[in-house]
C-alpha cells in the first residue's frame, strides 16, 4: 500500500517506459540457504538466496529489544531512509524513529524486503544461478509462510533468539500472524494491523484483475520481458490503479477530489483525464512502475491469496491455529483496524480476536475511527500512534527494557 498524495497533473496515457532502478541499492544484504536450501510450501527448494534489509537503533546486550517490521504488498525495507528509486521519505517515518511510537532509541528495528520482492531480495527478476538468466516465471511460487521462513533465517543470522515484537499492516499483518502461529516461542508480542487471517474472495478477485492486466500487456512477453528488453509498464500501471482504489475510502476520495475537473473549466468530451481523480490514479500508476517489478507483483499477490491460517494450521478452525501442545499461544497481541477500511474490514480483526479469546490469549483490540480507508496505518492518525506507543511501552516495562532518557 502507499500513502495517498495530492492529485498530480497527469492527463496523458500511461507511458510505455520508466527510469531504470539504480544498479546497487543501499542497505544490507545477506545470503541465506547456502548450506541447506529453504524448503517452500510448494515443495520446491530455494537456495542460496539473498535478503535485503535495513536496521535502525542498537541491539542491546541481551538481544531482547529487537522489533521486526513486516512491509505491505508494494512496500520494502526502506522504513525510514529516503527511497533510492523514488527519492521519497521512508514509508513509516511517522511511526518509527527516535522518540516515536516505535522508538529507535529504545528498540533495534529490522525490516527486510520479502523474498519474491524486487528491492534486493531474491525474486523473479533476479538471476537464476542454474541458468544465468532472470528467473522470470521460473521462480517458485511463494507463500506468506515462505516469506516468514526467510525472515526467521535472517533473525537467526543476526543472533536473535526471540523478537520483542513483530509489527506490520495489511500483507505485513499477515506476516505478523504467521510469525505468531509458526514461531510462537520466538515472538514476545505481535501487532497485526488492518489485516485478516485469510484472504477474502473479494480481495482475491481484485488481485486477479491486476494480474490479468499485467499478463494482457504484450510487453509482458509471457513473463520473459527482461530477456526481451521490454517492460509491461501499461499493464502494471493499470494493476496499481485498480488496487489503489481499494486502499482508500469513498469519503476520502470525495473529500480529496469530488467531481472536480483537472486543470480545465469544462469537460473535453473525450477520454483524457477530465477529472482530478482520474489524473490522481494515472499518477499512481506512472510512479509505481518506476520502482516495482511486474512479475514480483504477480508472485506477491498470489502469496496473499493463498494465506489461510485456519486451513493451514487449525484444521479449519482459526482458534486451533493459536494452540500449541494443547495450550494457548504465549504471544501478547494488539490488533488494530480502521472503521472505513473495506479491503480488510474490522470484522476480519474481530474474528482473530475471538479466536485468540477462545484460547485465553493475552489480546487487546482497537478500531480507529477514521474516513481515510485501508491506508490509514501509513498516515497521520494520532490515536493509532498512541495505541502502538502504549502497547509497546507496556510490553517493554514488562520485559524491563530501559526507557531512553531525553533532554
Amino acid at each position: 500500500m502507499s500513502a495517498p498524495n495530492p492529485a498530480a497533473a497527469v492527463s496523458g496515457p500511461v507511458p510505455a517506459a520508466a527510469p531504470a532502478e539504480p544498479a546497487t541499492m543501499p542497505g544490507h544484504r545477506v545470503t541465506l540457504g547456502v548450506d541447506r536450501p529453504m524448503r517452500l510450501d510448494s515443495g520446491a527448494e530455494l537456495g542460496p538466496f539473498e535478503v535485503a534489509y535495513q536496521t535502525y537503533g542498537a541491539l542491546n546486550a541481551d538481544r531482547s529489544n529487537a522489533i521486526l517490521i513486516c512491509h505491505a504488498l508494494t512496500g520494502d525495507h526502506y522504513v525510514l531512509d529516503q527511497h533510492p528509486v523514488t527519492g521519497k521519505p521512508g514509508w513509516w517515518e511517522m511511526l518509527v524513529g527516535p522518540g516515536k511510537p516505535v522508538d529507535t532509541d529504545r528498540y533495534f528495528v529490522i525490516c527486510s524486503n520479502v523474498i519474491g520482492g524486487c528491492m534486493g531480495s531474491t525474486g523473479p527478476k533476479e538471476t537464476d544461478p542454474a541458468t544465468g538468466e532472470p528467473y522470470g516465471l521460473g521462480f517458485p511460487v511463494i507463500t506468506i509462510g515462505d516469506m516468514v521462513r526467510a525472515q526467521k533465517l535472517l533473525v537467526e543470522h543476526l543472533g536473535i533468539d526471540q523478537l520483542f515484537c513483530v509489527i506490520g499492516g495489511s500483507m505485513g499483518g499477515m506476516q505478523v500472524l504467521q510469525w505468531a502461529v509458526a514461531y510462537p516461542e520466538s515472538v514476545f508480542a505481535a501487532v497485526p494491523i488492518a489485516t485478516a487471517a485469510r484472504h477474502s474472495a473479494q480481495n482475491i478477485a481484485f488481485h486477479e484483475v491486476g494480474r490479468q492486466a499485467i499478463m494482457a500487456d504484450p510487453d509482458w512477453a509471457g513473463g520473459n520481458y527482461l530477456l526481451e528488453g521490454t517492460r509491461p509498464h501499461r499493464g502494471l500501471a493499470v494493476a496499481r490503479m485498480a488496487a489503489h482504489i481499494t486502499y482508500l475510502s469513498e469519503p476520502a476520495l470525495h473529500r480529496k477530489f469530488g467531481r472536480n475537473l483537472q486543470n480545465r473549466q469544462t469537460v473535453t468530451y473525450g477520454f483524457d483525464a477530465d477529472f482530478q481523480v482520474e489524473s490522481y490514479l494515472r499518477h499512481q500508476g506512472i510512479t509505481f512502475v518506476e520502482r516495482f517489478d511486474a512479475n514480483s507483483y504477480l508472485y506477491i499477490t498470489r502469496a496473499m491469496d493463498y494465506f489461510d491460517l485456519a486451513a493451514d494450521y487449525g484444521g479449519g478452525t482459526l482458534s486451533n491455529a493459536f494452540r500449541k501442545d494443547g495450550k494457548g499461544t504465549p504471544v501478547r497481541f494488539c490488533l488494530a483496524s480502521f472503521s472505513s477500511d473495506w479491503l480488510f474490514p474490522t470484522s476480519e480483526s474481530r474474528a482473530i480476536v475471538h479466536a485468540l479469546n477462545a484460547v485465553a490469549a493475552n489480546v487487546s483490540f482497537v478500531e480507529i475511527r477514521t474516513d481515510k480507508g485501508h491506508d490509514s496505518f501509513l498516515l497521520d492518525e494520532p490515536e493509532f500512534h498512541q495505541v502502538i506507543r502504549g502497547f509497546l511501552d507496556g510490553c517493554a516495562e514488562h520485559r524491563g527494557l530501559t526507557r531512553p532518557s531525553r533532554p
